[in-house]
């Protein structure tokens, strides 16, 4: 990692709110992975290939797509962790959510909070404020609930792809922290790249017989559900530190399953309303014990 700060960034509230704003609105365009992921153009790919082909050429077409729009191109040694993280997220999480449940998938990924939270006090040295105690543990005590749910469900390969993806979109999330100086676009548009090319011999090397309603469907795919979305993700984590980042897309784990259900009926666990009730209700908590302390502060 490269242009670590210790001290703490001062921004005014206005700031923050358009930068939690912009973290809301990545969740939302990332929730709809599932949803495209599991519809039957795309699940009509053979298994063994369709997790290489989504995790490659939706990285691609979102890079391709941002590129033009980047400024203030310059290398920074700092990429290539960023890069490796996400090619190796990006192709453990694919690959898990073809063979197992969307909102499995997505949750388990999801244990990235403990770990972006652990990543960023000791390598970004980010204070831990006592108030994400609280949506930690609800962070996590909604995910047991909801792949406990899961847990006979026999889709071992896919939920242990899911769980390692969680580590590495850990290291996602503070590396995107790391490069906050950087332009947004530009790393946006060459993470995406360069995740695409590392996973390319992977990609190629198998079945690749895509109709042109598939290749349709897969850069959709990477330039508004991957690309776009990062890009806010991107620009929020600017301002808001790497813990409450990835508390706020907790959202989109909760939102993912929603969008499978409404658009192809795949059925709901009772699991998951009570799972995705904690996550987002101690996560609600700490914004509404914030305000009081800086109330308090203020008095």
């Amino acid at each position: 990692m490269v242009a670590l700060q210790s001290k703490t960034e001062m921004h005014t509230p206005a700031a923050v709110f358009r930068a939690r704003m912009l973290l809301v609105a990545a969740s939302l365009l990332w929730s709809v992975a599932g949803a495209i992921v599991k519809s039957p153009l795309l699940s009509s790919i053979p298994l063994e290939a369709c997790g290489p082909i989504l995790a490659c050429f939706r990285a691609m077409f979102a890079g391709l797509v941002l590129m033009p729009f980047a400024r203030g191109i310059r290398w920074n040694w700092g990429l290539l962790p960023a890069i490796a993280t996400f090619a190796l997220m990006n192709a453990t999480y694919v690959t898990g959510m073809t063979r197992t449940s969307a909102a499995a998938a997505i949750f388990l990924q999801y244990t990235s909070t403990g770990w972006a939270a652990l990543m960023s006090v000791l390598l970004l040295k980010e204070r831990f404020d006592r108030t994400t105690i609280l949506p930690l543990c609800g962070a996590f005590c909604g995910i047991y609930w909801i792949v406990a749910g899961d847990s006979e469900s026999g889709e071992f390969i896919g939920n242990l792809l899911a769980l390692v993806s969680g580590v590495f979109y850990a290291g996602v999330l503070v590396s995107l922290r790391a490069l906050r100086n950087e332009d947004s676009t530009w790393l946006t548009a060459v993470i995406h790249l360069g995740a695409g090319i590392l996973i390319a011999p992977w990609a190629l090397s198998g079945w690749l017989d895509l109709s042109l309603a598939q290749w349709l469907a897969i850069a959709a795919l990477g330039a508004l559900q991957m690309g776009v979305p990062y890009l806010l993700f991107a620009k929020g984590v600017r301002v808001v530190g790497t813990t409450e980042a990835a508390l706020i897309t907790v959202l989109e784990p909760i939102l993912n399953p929603v969008w499978v259900w409404l658009v192809w009926g795949q059925p709901l666990d009772r699991n998951l309303w009570v799972g995705g009730s904690l996550i987002l209700g101690t996560l609600l908590a700490k914004y509404g014990l914030d305000a009081w302390f800086a109330r308090t502060a203020r008095k």
